[in-house]
């Protein structure tokens, strides 16, 4: 591959034609050949549409406030003759709203500074941690450093809570009248990656989150385990978007906590809005048990509404296609959404074998929904099912609240960029980070502050 100078000699740059060979080459002829792509909407079987829903429109909205979390990140080079020395700073954002106001946002074409008068309790939270050849100076390595500084964000407090009681009570499921005694930690993180199974012990634990172990302290965020993705030596880059997603759902996790703890009747009028399926990826997918325990136990002890929204990926691209194909009339018509099954995600979506594939089982605590509103809105949404089971033969009563959700989000519509709403699009403006002029700002922030050894 082509590299750029350091110096004053010229930059190394590709080669121009030596993609004649890889066109030339029998094998990668073949190879190619026999690849087939994502189906069209005319592919869709008859028989896969049985399971088409429609929205009920006479039913009771008991929804009054609707909190949405997302959250953006963005990496820097701090050192100049030192490129692969990085920061990641990430910047999360949750914003509540009342109904009424929204409703009247959601008539808008354009989002104005005015109209962020009408935001309540807005709230910004940071993080930067070094991703590759840097180190904080009370660690010795890269995966420390990374470990502590997640550990010393969750333990910050912020208006007389931290996020480390949210993750201790979520963690050993506090909220019920016998929470659990301890916790399985795959691997201790003080040694190699995959080795040393280390119990966390509910009745052990340091009142500064910490548990005691012959090897070196173990932190309570260590149950997120990203201490097994992070290489000395070609860095963490790898673990950014998970922690992102982690973050914004234990966010929500926070906030539903709050609200259990001063006014639990509040619970039955709040939507909670987060921006990405609700699932757990990478080496945070062991969340998931603990996610949908908490939703489990809301949704039979009080209530619960809570949906991720997608706006990319290969479930948006589908819906595209069968709600407003190119040509032709749509699979899926105005006011009507499908539950999508195994079989229909390994058929029309992502390739895979529904008879020895399950998808979504060891990291989603929800089922996927396709709705087209009837507005013309073409949304993939998730929301909590009881078990992962639920997927393989979908039925309406375990995709908990879903007629109301879909009336929330359907009367939500915010023209400002395609298939959005309004609670996302505003927390979006809130929190995200550019390349220009953020990331070429944090850059030199990020420089001018460090200071080397």
């Amino acid at each position: 591959m082509g590299t750029t100078s350091r110096s004053h000699k010229p930059n190394e740059w590709a080669a121009k034609i030596n993609h004649t060979h890889i066109i030339n080459d029998p094998f990668i002829k073949d190879f190619i050949s026999k690849c087939t792509l994502p189906k069209d909407c005319s592919d869709i079987e008859e028989s896969d549409t049985d399971s088409f829903e429609t929205l009920k429109k006479d039913i009771d909205n008991p929804i009054k406030h609707i909190l949405a979390v997302d959250g953006s990140y963005t990496t820097v080079e701090v050192k100049k003759n030192f490129p692969s020395a990085q920061f990641a700073f990430f910047q999360f954002g949750a914003v509540l709203f009342n109904v009424e106001d929204l409703e009247s946002l959601s008539e808008k074409p354009y989002i104005f500074p005015e109209d962020m008068q009408k935001l309540h309790n807005l709230q910004r939270l940071k993080l930067a941690i070094p991703i590759k050849n840097i180190v904080s100076k009370s660690e010795s390595s890269l995966k420390n450093s990374i470990r502590k500084t997640i550990y010393d964000f969750f333990i910050k407090e912020r208006d007389r809570m931290s996020f480390m009681e949210t993750l201790k009570w979520f963690v050993f499921e506090e909220y019920r009248n016998k929470p659990l005694d301890s916790y399985s930690l795959a691997s201790n993180p003080n040694l190699d990656a995959g080795t040393g199974e280390f119990i966390l012990n509910r009745k052990s634990i340091n009142s500064d989150y910490t548990f005691d172990s012959p090897d070196g302290t173990v932190y309570l965020t260590d149950v997120f385990r990203f201490h097994e993705a992070v290489d000395e030596e070609h860095g963490a880059g790898g673990i950014l978007g998970y922690l992102t997603r982690l973050i914004e759902q234990l966010i929500l996790v926070h906030f539903i906590r709050f609200i259990l703890k001063h006014q639990k009747r509040l619970l039955n009028e709040f939507l909670f809005i987060a921006d990405g399926p609700l699932s757990f990826s990478g080496q945070t997918a062991n969340m998931h048990t603990p996610m949908r325990n908490l939703c489990n136990h809301l949704l039979q002890t009080n209530n619960l509404f809570i949906v991720g929204l997608e706006k990319s990926g290969p479930f948006v691209e589908h819906a595209q296609e069968i709600s407003a194909p190119p040509t032709g009339e749509p699979v899926l018509p105005k006011g009507k959404y499908i539950l999508l099954d195994n079989s229909y995600i390994y058929k029309y979506i992502v390739p895979g074998d529904p008879l020895r594939m399950h998808y979504g089982s060891t990291s989603y605590y929800s089922g996927k929904v396709i709705f087209h509103s009837k507005d013309g809105q073409i949304l993939v949404l998730t929301v909590p099912v009881p078990g992962k089971g639920s997927i393989l033969n979908p039925q309406k009563a375990d995709y908990a609240n879903l007629d109301i959700v879909l009336l929330n989000i359907q009367n939500l519509k915010c023209d400002m960029y395609d298939d959005a709403i309004v609670p996302v699009a505003i927390a979006n403006k809130l929190v995200s980070l550019a390349n220009h002029p953020s990331k070429v700002l944090l850059e030199k922030f990020s420089t001018s502050t460090m200071v080397e050894p």
